[in-house]
């Protein structure tokens, strides 16, 4: 935005538009839609505009128009029409093409974008507006439904796309940009109001605690708190979204939710894949900043609060605030570096993370991390938080695992005679095994309770079962990406989603501690091979705490 001092790196959005009274009548939600939208007479989401922002960052500006003279479906005159503009900035790079565009246009397809809508890329690249949409159009589909004809949706969306290029950093190519948006909303009828506008981002939100106050601070001398978006798109995965609706919608559950009944959680992601040429955006963040500060403690905070008041954004994102707040700082002790190493398998050669001709040579960043948190409250007291997140492994998953306590005195922890006679049966084999909830976040979503069962038969013979839930055969409607989730909720000013000043103050000052120790005192990761588990420390980490990890069959 020229004229503000702000810079913005590749990868945002600036979501330029407006909104006005929309009409009164509502139809029945689409499938993806929370019950606090509305729907006008036409189906379309209800838009009260806002921002968003992609990797790095995602911002936006709104102005409040009035669109004149619009029909409704009965003919007659409408109360009011809205209509958005929306930059891309970084418009040629892989979240844009993968996730941005695909997001924006699968919106549209559901009609969850006004009527009036246009769609700006800004970034260095010297390219024509035919060619943006070229290279859009690759990467959009119509995966959700074929309610109308896709090539015709695709085509409409596309007119709708324009490119500018300009410097990141530089007044001038804003200016254009601005005066470019301007004169396409003055193409619709309609008369401007006050204008208000917002910024979102996406991590990474710095690299440290002091970083990330200037971040915060730089950005606060322009928007108000309110008007800033901060986007994990973990927050916009389903299973995440669910984890609060399974724990406090079900009595089941709740009462179990403390010390007393659960004896861990662990919060685990893998990647069977290395950095593939992303390794020198990667080397300078590492696996602890990529995908442990933001992905799993906000799922972290989220599985661990107090019931919040209401719904409310800021009631939910108070109670995420004092568990962050609750944790101890982690230490040294408390976390497994690791990088993965070449391997051969199966006639094929893996590569080495320094391998990789965008890592720096002897490069000692983590391409894997094992922590071991912990939460001082009287809720979690003692109760160890386990994350383990990694590349390279030997599978692609993301999942939350909560492992319950042993039943006191437990029968069928001791020997006992066969019912069926013939000698003495031993049911040891599940003396430590324990009831597990698992919320699998990725991929092929699901939920599943593990439970201890008998075995039909004469013998008294027990075996580990799972009550599950395989969301691909309960809900066959197609799962939305996060990023149309959060694009939306930014769109909308829906702000339950999104990371709050205070919020990325405390995450951050739980692991910039153990960072700055890591850095200073050159931690050699410990190696382990391509396609692997991962390093032998992190077993001996959960040891430590008198676990074992949950995904090790």
């Amino acid at each position: 935005m020229a004229g503000t001092g702000l810079r913005f790196r590749q990868g945002a959005i600036f979501f330029s538009g407006a909104h006005a009274a929309a009409h009164p009548r509502t139809r029945t939600p689409h499938h993806h839609c929370s019950p606090q939208r509305t729907h006008d007479a036409r189906g379309r989401c209800r838009l009260t505009a806002k921002s968003a922002n992609g990797r790095p960052q995602i911002s936006a500006s709104f102005r409040d128009v009035a669109i004149d003279g619009a029909q409704s479906e009965d003919g007659a005159p409408e109360q009011g029409g809205s209509t958005v503009s929306i930059t891309v900035v970084g418009a040629s790079g892989d979240l844009a093409k993968k996730k941005i565009f695909p997001a924006l246009f699968a919106l549209y397809y559901e009609d969850c974008l006004p009527e009036h809508f246009t769609v700006f890329g800004y970034a260095r690249s010297k390219m024509s507006d035919e060619e943006l949409r070229n290279m859009i159009s690759l990467t959009l589909t119509c995966r959700i439904d074929q309610r109308e004809n896709c090539s015709d949706k695709m085509e409409q969306f596309l007119k709708r796309c324009f490119y500018q290029s300009g410097q990141y950093n530089s007044e001038e190519g804003f200016s254009e940009l601005d005066r470019k948006l301007k004169e396409k909303e003055n193409g619709y009828d309609c008369e401007a109001h006050a204008n208000t506008y917002h910024q979102a981002g996406k991590k990474p939100f710095g690299r440290d605690s002091e970083s990330s106050g200037e971040l915060t601070r730089n950005l606060k001398k322009y928007l108000a708190e309110e008007q800033i978006f901060r986007i994990d798109h973990y927050l916009g995965k389903e299973l995440v979204e669910n984890l609060s609706v399974l724990r406090f919608s079900n009595l089941v559950f709740e009462p179990l939710w403390s010390r007393n009944y659960i004896r861990n959680v662990q919060l685990i992601f893998s990647e069977d894949f290395g950095t593939e040429g992303r390794g020198g955006y990667f080397d300078n963040y590492g696996i602890i900043r990529d995908i442990m500060q933001n992905h799993l403690l906000q799922i972290l905070a989220l599985f661990a609060m107090e019931t919040p008041v209401s719904l409310d954004a800021e009631d939910i994102r108070n109670e995420k605030v004092k568990v962050l707040r609750s944790m101890r700082q982690l230490r040294l002790e408390d976390v497994v570096v690791g990088q993965y190493k070449g391997h051969s398998k199966g006639g094929k050669t893996y590569p080495a993370y320094v391998d990789d001709p965008t890592v720096p040579s002897g490069s000692i960043t983590p391409t894997f991390a094992a922590a071991a948190l912990f939460i001082d409250n009287a809720r979690w007291d003692g109760v160890p938080f386990l994350m383990k997140a990694g590349k390279a492994l030997h599978t692609r998953r993301a999942e939350i695992r909560v492992q319950f306590r042993r039943v006191p005195g437990n029968l069928y922890g001791r020997r006992r005679r066969s019912v069926g006679g013939g000698g003495t049966t031993a049911t040891r084999e599940l003396e430590k095994a324990t009831n597990e909830l698992v919320l699998r976040v990725q991929p092929d979503e699901a939920i599943y309770l593990k439970i201890n069962s008998k075995v039909p038969g004469l013998g008294m013979r027990l075996d580990s079962s799972d009550l599950n839930l395989l969301y691909s055969e309960r809900y066959p409607a197609e799962i939305p990406d996060a990023y149309e989730r959060l694009l939306l909720d930014a769109i909308e000013g829906e702000r339950r989603l999104f990371i709050r000043s205070d919020e990325l103050d405390a995450a951050w000052a739980i692991f910039t501690p153990v960072l700055a120790d890591l850095e200073a005192n050159k931690v050699a990761p410990e190696l382990y091979p391509y396609g692997s588990r991962g390093p032998v420390g992190a077993h001996y980490l959960a040891a430590n705490h008198n676990v074992r990890w949950g995904d090790i069959s």
